[in-house]
């Protein structure tokens, strides 16, 4: 089912479809990996080799990006929805809390992931935590934290930091880590925990959560999203382009 879009390799499953593979990876116990895709990953992937092969070797490259969905729409890929990566994050917490399987937080500032782990307890309730660690450490500790991340038996494991961060320790460890399934989630835990907001449905529907981010943050994040939101844009611009020019030349040879 796996398809190319710019690039990069993209697995345009629903997002009920998308739970169904993460809760038969944590019920079979065989890994599976997920990254979540959205514009400015894809941007960044296009001139970081070493993200792109991140994502690449990943089993489950989910589109999380409104503006993802459209362009690949207007490529011909059939896209039947967004998986939001914090939507599936809450949908899988609520499975883990009525199935007995126990996730593990990684990442995320200390005070975010106590708060986001009681926001889970208290919404999901019988949700038991394997175990957690904030984002907050040194490359001479990721061994301890892996060891304790596969000592705790964890059923799945969020990730809750940056890209490429995320994906460069998936990278390194992801085989010795001894989880299920894995799923980097950026800054959902803070979503969870309450300290940033997300937009409004009608916003979401509209592909617009990066205005509302930015209105949020305007500091942090009008340049990140003015730049990569740009980048796209030429580049879906470029591909729509150099797709008439090929059904140009093909009808003009067709009819010689």
């Amino acid at each position: 089912m796996r398809t190319m879009f710019l690039g990069m390799p993209i697995d345009p499953l629903t997002f009920d479809q998308t739970v169904e593979v993460a809760r038969r990876a944590m019920l079979t116990r065989q890994p599976v990996q997920h990254v979540a895709l959205n514009v400015a990953k894809l941007v960044k992937a296009r001139t970081d080799p070493e993200l792109r092969r991140d994502v690449s070797e990943s089993d489950l490259v989910g589109v999380d990006g409104t503006g993802i969905v459209w362009g690949a729409r207007v490529l011909g890929i059939r896209i039947p929805e967004r998986v939001a990566g914090v939507d599936l994050m809450e949908r899988l917490l609520a499975i883990c809390a009525r199935d007995s399987f126990r996730p593990y937080f990684l990442g995320a500032r200390p005070q975010v992931l106590e708060r986001a782990m009681d926001v889970a307890r208290a919404r999901w309730p019988g949700l038991t935590f394997a175990g957690s660690h904030d984002g907050y450490f040194e490359l001479e500790d990721e061994a301890d934290i892996v060891a304790d991340i596969r000592a705790s038996q964890a059923d799945c494991l969020f990730i809750a930091m940056p890209t490429p961060r995320k994906e460069r320790f998936l990278h390194r460890y992801r085989r010795a880590l001894g989880v299920p399934f894995i799923m980097g989630v950026g800054g959902s835990l803070d979503v969870l925990a309450g300290t940033v907001r997300r937009a409004p449905p009608v916003m979401q529907r509209a592909g617009l959560e990066w205005l509302y981010r930015t209105w949020q943050e305007p500091r942090r994040m009008w340049w990140r999203y003015a730049s990569t939101n740009a980048a796209y844009a030429g580049l879906l611009g470029r591909e729509i382009a150099a797709r008439a020019a090929g059904r140009r030349a093909a009808t003009t040879e067709k009819a010689r």
